[in-house]
């Protein structure tokens, strides 16, 4: 399948997923094309600038009523809210994880008063950054996330964690652990037991091989999280792109390799 062919089919099927919505009379993209920009970009996993640059020289043809760099961002940041409804559903059992994005070089921290970034620990290595938290369902695909700096705790992410008390039991290791209360819904793995939280592992190193997401250079937290959104949902999309087929031993293989752009 050709990039051209690649881009056009994914925005056929965001297009399916957005019917309800209905383009202002002033803008000039659709919502469709706005979330497949997003998910571009995130899978480019380079600069907005370098995006620009590659959008404008090879499918200007596709998006000819694209605005200009700033306003196209944006864009992104303001209607971050529509890629909720390509988050998946929960099922009986789930995995959570943390993974550390980078945002600025160690040496860097300080040395301006706007860092959104903190110092904190990940992958046995201190980073400056953030900290992001993946809730995947057992089919893997991301039901919910959260962001913070990276200097917190894991237990932080109790609350995204309680929002599916009802739904969903979460399997995580000792690191979401919390002396003073854990939701009732988290289940602590102790070391090499549960081998199926490993899939939630093999997300985060596609985002890492595919989309680049572990050295990223937003400087605003609005931003960021609008980068993080389009991620989640390109995750979801792609994933399934072929459907979720089990091998002869009911195995799913989960790779998304063939969509780097």
């Amino acid at each position: 399948m050709t990039t051209e062919d690649f881009i056009i089919e994914l925005f056929i099927r965001i297009d399916d997923g957005m019917k309800d919505i209905r383009k202002h009379s002033q803008a000039n993209l659709y919502p469709s094309e706005i979330v497949t920009l997003g998910i571009l970009f995130s899978l480019k996993g380079v600069g907005n600038r370098a995006f620009y640059r590659w959008l404008q020289r090879d499918w200007l043809i596709w998006f000819p009523k694209l605005p200009e760099r700033t306003r196209l961002f944006r864009l992104f940041k303001v209607h971050r809210a529509w890629t909720d409804r390509f988050l998946a559903e929960p099922t009986v059992l789930g995995v959570v994880d943390s993974y550390g994005v980078e945002l600025w070089h160690p040496c860097r921290e300080g040395r301006s008063d706007k860092q959104i970034g903190k110092k904190g620990y990940s992958n046995r290595r201190w980073i400056v950054g953030s900290q992001v938290c993946c809730l995947l369902n057992q089919k893997g695909l991301v039901c919910g996330w959260e962001c913070v700096t990276a200097n917190v705790h894991d237990a932080v992410f109790h609350p995204l964690i309680q929002s599916f008390e009802e739904q969903m039991i979460v399997l995580a290791d000792h690191g979401f652990y919390s002396k003073q209360a854990n939701p009732k819904n988290l289940k602590i793995c102790k070391p090499k037991t549960w081998n199926v939280r490993m899939i939630v592992e093999t997300m985060l190193s596609m985002l890492t091989t595919v989309c680049h997401f572990k050295h990223i250079a937003h400087r605003t937290w609005e931003y960021f999280k609008a980068r993080l959104a389009f991620t989640m949902v390109a995750y979801n999309l792609l994933i399934q792109w072929h459907g979720l087929q089990p091998d002869d031993h009911g195995f799913i293989h989960l790779s998304i390799a063939e969509f780097s752009l």
